[in-house]
């Protein structure tokens, strides 16, 4: 035979994968979800290493984000700042300015630093333009790629500031700086008429450098710039290395999340490509016996069968690919969402690395049951055919035969155990399905409690605002995604910035509240500098007045503030103090310094900057700077706004409708991302049962046959066939919601401590008995899913068809 060459050879292979059809298109369709599933797994997995820094490079970020005061630097000037000895590339003077946007429906955005640039390209800071266009006249302006959600779409119009004189501007883009010079852009004639006494024009300029790895490098540039320039003309600095660790930790928690995932994928997609390219060779022995008897020798054999599963599968790969890229294109945008960065793509080397791997596993899982073909002597292959070896599983029957269900049903849940590798890849396909379910499920669920503890703040409806300038005033400070934080626009009334506070009695402003109708329920709360005894630097202090439980925090531990002594702290504070609740610590606020009783460990996700709790009557000097106000049901809060508000507004304050908070955005993208997940993964699962379910089937039919012919209906052909895999499906299932359970207990600690915290039991323990008997069954059904059309084939089978069939 071997001297007829690969003619014959090839007509064996081409004609074993026409013969197959079905089983050829199970193997194609499985491998390509599965390569697909690996191709998304590995670009999400590559996303999540380092995002900031491949974003830097990518758009020339800016070492050095410089603030000029153009009253006392020209334009020239500044331009000659890039010559300077050890600047590689610069970009502006920018005009730059401060602005409190206000939406459609009155709610305050935080404060945001605006731009003006012509375009988005720069020798330094080249803009990435996620959608929409660049601003080409006044009043227009392009946003930060995080705030575009249900709230902030392109069109939308917002005012610069919520005074008479706020200038509307229509969003016309949403984009991403890696550097954060920016929240918003618009054309530079804009930018200078935007600004204003409070918020003043300056002079941005954007710096690279040839040595800028640590900060004393960074100090150095800064004092060369500063030097270049009159004296005072440099009014502030950001550094990159800042923005990083922002960003870093603004990432942080998705990547666990990402890898569990991308994991997830990949040994599935082995298992999955393993288990159809095996199987599918394995029903080929009565064929090898034959090929054997007309002259085949035992290596062409072995060629013949690892081609024949090469063809659908090489198809299905290059097929995966594809799909994969398109399915990774959606959850890459919106992992750039999240980590707020630069344009994701596929990484190249994951198109190359992912097919080269997928044909290696599919040569492998073919090359075993091949080589064992081809070790089997002529006689054997053809007697044994495709039958399971004599008395395997006789004992199932034998035991299940005495179970009170219809013998359909006992003769389907006794099918598996002839065939017992192959039960087994189906127990993993379904078990696997079932963990990414689980952990979705709990995934979900978790994000819904994050989201509904976090800013508590923004819970209220309607904020009246009374206080002065806030303690930290200035440029606004930048989360990892570069979006400032929300603001409750309050602090204490301190005069030690210079700046003369509003004139606002809070006993007033409280009568207001108190006598408008539809009022509910409301608290006071004000936001200042503060420092803590054993905690360099600054910390920020939240005071509460009055019943504060609307905004109280989720608690890790103890619980929140009742009246005055008590704080509630961070996870990351009592760390940095090796403290624990009952202790005490020293907070001075505005020259008055109290000893506070930790009563409570807070959920904050308020970013790198340590944030506590206590009482207002702590500190004497301070004053509410806002009103939290929740409205009774059925009361619109914008129409409970302007009635306050015209109370409120003459007496020097101010009432404004809360906006959502922008980390919902963050909350649906990862919800959004986890739903395709697991969505890919549970079909790659039925996938790997339907073809099980087709070899077994197939292998049986004349066994059906026979039953058909005693006297069995279609309808109890199909439950034989579902029988067969609903037991698999059940212990899937019984396998997969446990490791879900405990992948999920593992995965969201981790999260919470990539942002230094720990996680309340409301977050954690998101379970519940019905939910987990739920989830459970999921196994049976992902697995009768994947059997129902070899199932409704097996009814239509004719009797006599079935009987000739070998």
């Amino acid at each position: 035979m071997s001297r007829r060459g690969s003619g014959a050879l090839g007509r064996v292979v081409r004609s074993g994968v026409k013969r197959r059809r079905v089983q050829s298109l199970v193997i194609a369709l499985a491998t390509m979800m599965a390569v697909a599933s690996a191709v998304v797994a590995g670009s999400l997995m590559v996303a999540a290493d380092a995002p900031f820094d491949r974003a830097f490079a990518q758009q020339r970020g800016a070492h050095i984000t410089a603030q000029y005061d153009p009253a006392k630097v020209s334009a020239s000037q500044l331009k000659d700042t890039g010559q300077l000895a050890g600047v590689t590339a610069s970009a502006g003077p920018f005009p730059a300015t401060t602005i409190k946007p206000v939406d459609s429906n009155g709610g305050h955005l935080p404060a945001v630093v605006l731009v003006g640039r012509s375009k988005p390209q720069a020798d330094v800071d080249q803009l990435d333009l996620k959608s929409g266009r660049w601003p080409s006249t006044s009043g227009e302006v392009v946003l930060s790629a995080s705030f575009s959600g249900p709230f902030i779409k392109l069109g939308t119009t917002v005012k610069s500031s919520d005074t008479a004189d706020g200038q509307p501007l229509t969003v016309v883009g949403f984009a991403v700086s890696a550097s954060s010079t920016a929240e918003a852009w618009t054309t530079p004639a804009q930018a200078i008429a935007l600004a204003s006494k409070a918020s003043p024009l300056t002079s941005q300029m954007l710096y690279r450098f040839d040595s800028a790895g640590t900060k004393e490098q960074l100090a150095a540039g800064k004092e060369k710039l500063a030097a270049a320039v009159p004296s005072g003309a440099l009014s502030g600095t950001e550094s990159w290395l800042d923005t990083k660790r922002a960003a870093d930790e603004g990432a942080a928690p998705t990547i666990p999340f990402l890898i569990a995932y991308g994991a997830l994928g990949i040994v599935m997609s082995v298992i999955i490509v393993a288990s159809v390219v095996s199987g599918a060779v394995g029903t080929g022995l009565r064929r090898i016996g034959i090929l054997k008897a007309i002259g085949f020798t035992p290596h062409e054999i072995v060629r013949a069968h690892v081609a024949q599963a090469l063809i659908p599968a090489g198809a299905g790969i290059a097929l995966g690919v594809v799909l994969g890229n398109l399915l990774a294109m959606p959850l890459l945008s919106s992992a750039e969402s999240v980590y707020g960065t630069a344009s994701l793509s596929v990484a190249w080397w994951v198109d190359l690395v992912v097919p080269a791997v997928a044909l290696f596993v599919v040569a492998v899982a073919a090359l075993v049951p091949a080589l064992r073909a081809g070790r089997l002597r002529t006689v054997e292959a053809i007697a044994v055919g495709r039958a399971p070896r004599t008395g395997r599983g006789q004992w199932a029957h034998r035991a299940l035969g005495r179970l009170p269900l219809p013998r359909p049903v006992t003769y389907g849940l006794a099918n598996p155990f002839a065939r017992p590798v192959r039960a087994l890849a189906m127990v993993l396909a379904v078990a696997f399905g079932t963990v990414a379910a689980t952990f979705a499920w709990g995934l979900t669920d978790s994000l819904s409690e994050v989201g509904e503890a976090q800013d508590p703040e923004d819970r209220a409806a309607v904020t009246a605002i009374i206080g002065g300038p806030v303690a930290d005033s200035g440029q606004p400070r930048r989360d990892g995604n570069g979006t400032a934080p929300p603001s409750v626009n309050s602090g204490p009334r301190a005069r030690d910035n210079g700046t003369e506070p509003r004139s606002v009695d809070p006993a007033k402003v409280r009568a207001a509240i108190e006598a408008q109708s539809g009022t509910a329920s409301y608290y006071g709360k004000t936001q200042a500098d503060t420092t803590v005894a054993g905690v360099s630097g600054r910390v920020r202090v939240s005071l509460y007045q009055g019943d504060a439980r609307a905004g109280s925090y989720a608690m890790i531990a103890g619980h929140w503030i009742t009246g005055p002594g008590q704080v509630v702290v961070p996870s990351r504070l009592l760390e940095k103090t090796d403290s624990e609740i009952g202790d005490t610590v020293r907070v001075t606020v505005s020259e008055h310094t109290a000893t506070l009783r930790i009563v409570g460990e807070a959920f904050d996700t308020s970013g790198e900057r340590l944030e506590i709790h206590a009482d207002l009557a702590d500190f004497p000097l301070v004053e509410p700077g806002v009103f939290l106000i929740d409205v009774k049901p059925g009361v619109a809060a914008a129409g409970y706004a302007d009635a306050l508000g015209a109370v409120v507004q003459p007496l020097g304050g101010d009432v404004v409708v809360n906006s959502a908070s922008q980390g919902e955005n963050t909350i649906l993208i990862l919800k959004a991302m986890a739903a395709l997940l697991t969505l890919m993964l549970v079909v790659v699962a039925g996938l790997g049962v339907l073809n099980s379910v087709v070899l077994d089937t197939r292998e049986r039919v004349h066994d059906l046959g026979v039953c058909k012919a005693l006297g069995m209906s279609p309808r109890q052909t199909v439950s034989l066939v579902l029988a067969s895999v609903a037991g698999l499906g059940a212990l899937g299932g019984l396998i997969g919601v446990p490791v879900g359970f405990a992948l999920h207990a593992f995965v969201l600690p981790v999260m919470g401590r990539a942002v230094g915290t720990a996680l309340p039991p409301s977050v954690l323990e998101v379970f519940d008995v019905p939910e987990l008997v739920l989830l459970g069954s999921g196994g049976v059904v992902i697995a009768v899913l994947g059997a129902l059309l070899p199932a409704g084939w097996a009814a239509r089978v004719r009797t006599a068809a079935a009987l000739r069939t070998e």
